[in-house]
């Protein structure tokens, strides 16, 4: 083969590998945890700020060792509680990354958790809660909690994933979460599906906080619109930020922290701890 020759095939070779390259850099770009704000009133219940860091869909899916990227994001936050909403641990991956997570965090702050599907799906659901509130963290299953945070009330409620509940099994927990708690206070539901909106639509929580849609997963970055959630099916509505349910509830939607659980890879989709300020 003459010189020339050679020197034009490798040139042929270069380019499908570039682009093969780039491809790949720009998964890994989009595998890259951030931080998102949503600021929201406190519709005359809240008198001083509020903060709070929502952090779901972890899938123990591995962020450093001990989580240490995680938890810096939270510590540099400050935030004055933490909202497990769902799919912290997995059912297929080992517990050891979300173990790592809640260890790191439960002392620091306080913590507050509800089941995802996966969760469910393990069959361990009762052995993760013992272990949780073993750790400090209040496991919700149908219940309220009321917590005093710079001089506000504010009730955390919490209900179960639906995953093997009747319609009314679930509303059962809707209604005693709510029956518990206090209408003067601000009050946070944690419940992993925001697509039952209709459901928290005919509750009087101030805020709903969701995870599961995990943003779509491949979100086109000229609309924002992801391309299909569990439970939505494609160019799902509810996968990530602030939805105004009623004049009295919001909802927020955490695009969720997987990233190796899933078969495929997030585009133009950061894994995400979303940052709440109340005031």
């Amino acid at each position: 083969m003459k010189k020339a020759d050679r020197q034009h095939k490798g040139k042929f070779w270069k380019w499908p590998l570039r682009l093969i390259a780039l491809f790949f850099l720009v998964i890994m770009y989009f595998e890259i945890p951030v931080t998102e704000h949503i600021s929201l009133e406190g519709k005359g219940k809240v008198s001083s700020p509020v903060r709070f860091a929502l952090v779901t869909d972890l899938h123990s899916c591995y962020y450093g060792k001990n989580q240490w990227r995680l938890v810096r994001m939270i510590k540099k936050e400050k935030p004055d509680a933490v909202l497990l909403s769902g799919d912290i641990f997995d059912n297929k991956f080992t517990d050891d990354n979300s173990k790592a997570l809640i260890e790191a965090i439960a002392s620091a702050y306080p913590c507050f958790y509800v089941t995802g599907n996966h969760e469910i799906w393990s069959k361990r659901e009762n052995e993760i809660k013992e272990y949780l509130v073993s750790k400090g963290v209040v496991v919700l299953d149908g219940d309220s909690c009321t917590i005093n945070i710079n001089g506000n009330d504010v009730d955390i409620c919490g209900v179960d994933d639906p995953t093997y509940m009747s319609p009314e099994e679930w509303q059962s927990q809707l209604d005693n979460a709510d029956a518990m708690s206090h209408p003067e206070n601000y009050k946070v539901l944690l419940s992993h599906r925001p697509e039952k909106v209709d459901v928290y639509r005919s509750y009087s929580f101030d805020l709903v906080v969701s995870g599961h849609a995990h943003g779509g997963q491949w979100i086109n970055p000229f609309t924002g619109i992801g391309t299909l959630a569990p439970d939505q099916g494609y160019y799902p509505k509810y996968v990530s930020g602030l939805y105004e349910l009623s004049e009295d509830t919001d909802m927020v939607v955490s695009r969720g922290l997987c990233r190796e659980r899933m078969p495929y890879p997030r585009f133009f989709n950061h894994p995400e701890i979303v940052i709440i300020d109340i005031s």
